[in-house]
C-alpha cells in the first residue's frame, strides 16, 4: 500500500468522489461497450487521436478558444530526449532493449511517444514497461481539459487514487491505479501536456530484482519528468 508520500508536505492525496467515480465508470462503459481493462502499453495511441479530436473541435468555435503560446519544442525522437535516468537507477537500463518512437503531426495537436522496457535480470524478462508522450496543443489551450477524467486509468477496475504533485509545471497529477501497479504522472505547461506511466506486473522482488519501493518509483518519475520538461523547453 502507498502510505503518505514523501515527496513533500504540498503532496496532498485527494480521494474521488463516489459520485464522479460512478460517473466516469458510466462514460467509460458508454465508451468501450463494457467495463473491462485495456492494455495500458498501448492505449496512449488513442488518447492522441482523441485529444486531437478534441483540440479541433474547440478551435471549431473561434473565439470561443485562444491558441496557447507553446514553450516546448516538437521532438522527433522522445526516446532520445526522453533518459529515464532516475527510472533506470531502480529497473536496470531502460534503454537496453530497443525503444519504440512514435510521432505524429496533426493541424490541432503535435504528439511524440516512447515506449520502454527494462530487460530484467536475464536480459529479456521485462518487468518494467514505461511510456513517456508530450502533447503540443496548437489550436486550444489544453487547461480547459486538463483535469477531464483520464480514460486510461477509467479502464481499469479497482479505482484509481489521484494527488496534486506541487511545484512542478502549471500543474501536475499522479494517478495511482488499485493494486499499485500502474502509475501515471501527469503535467500541463507552457500550452502542452506531459505524461510519464510505469507499469510492472509487481513491485516485489521478481527475477533477482530488489522488491521496489512504490514512492520511490514516484519520486524517480518526477525526477525524469523534471527532466524531459528542460531538455524541451524553448
Amino acid at each position: 500500500m502507498i502510505t503518505e508520500p514523501e515527496l513533500g508536505e504540498e503532496w496532498k492525496t485527494e480521494s474521488l468522489e463516489p459520485a464522479r467515480s460512478a460517473d466516469r465508470t458510466a462514460q467509460r462503459e458508454r465508451a468501450t461497450g463494457g467495463p473491462g481493462p485495456r492494455s495500458w502499453l498501448w492505449a496512449l495511441g488513442g488518447v492522441v487521436v482523441a485529444s486531437a479530436v478534441w483540440g479541433g473541435g474547440l478551435y471549431a468555435f473561434g473565439d470561443r478558444a485562444a491558441e496557447p503560446e507553446i514553450s516546448y519544442r516538437a521532438s522527433k525522437n522522445l526516446c532520445q530526449d526522453f533518459k529515464a535516468r532516475a527510472l533506470s537507477g531502480i529497473t536496470g537500463d531502460m534503454h537496453t532493449k530497443k525503444p519504440v518512437n512514435i510521432e505524429g503531426d496533426h493541424p490541432a495537436v503535435y504528439a511524440a511517444r516512447c515506449g520502454l522496457e527494462n530487460a530484467g535480470k536475464d536480459g529479456t524478462a521485462s518487468d518494467f514497461n514505461v511510456v513517456a508522450q508530450v502533447a503540443l496543443h496548437k489550436k486550444t489551450d489544453p487547461s480547459a481539459e486538463f483535469d477531464a477524467p483520464d480514460l486510461r486509468a477509467m479502464a481499469y477496475a479497482g479505482g484509481v487514487r489521484t494527488a496534486a504533485v506541487p511545484d512542478l509545471g502549471e500543474r501536475a497529477v499522479m494517478h495511482v491505479t488499485s493494486g499499485e501497479s500502474w502509475l501515471i504522472l501527469e503535467v500541463l505547461d507552457g500550452g502542452a501536456v506531459f505524461t510519464v506511466e510505469v507499469g510492472s506486473n509487481s513491485f516485489a522482488e521478481t527475477n533477482g530484482r530488489p522488491a521496489t519501493d512504490v514512492d520511490a518509483v514516484q519520486a524517480a518519475m518526477i525526477e525524469d519528468m523534471r527532466e524531459l520538461i528542460a531538455a524541451l523547453k524553448t
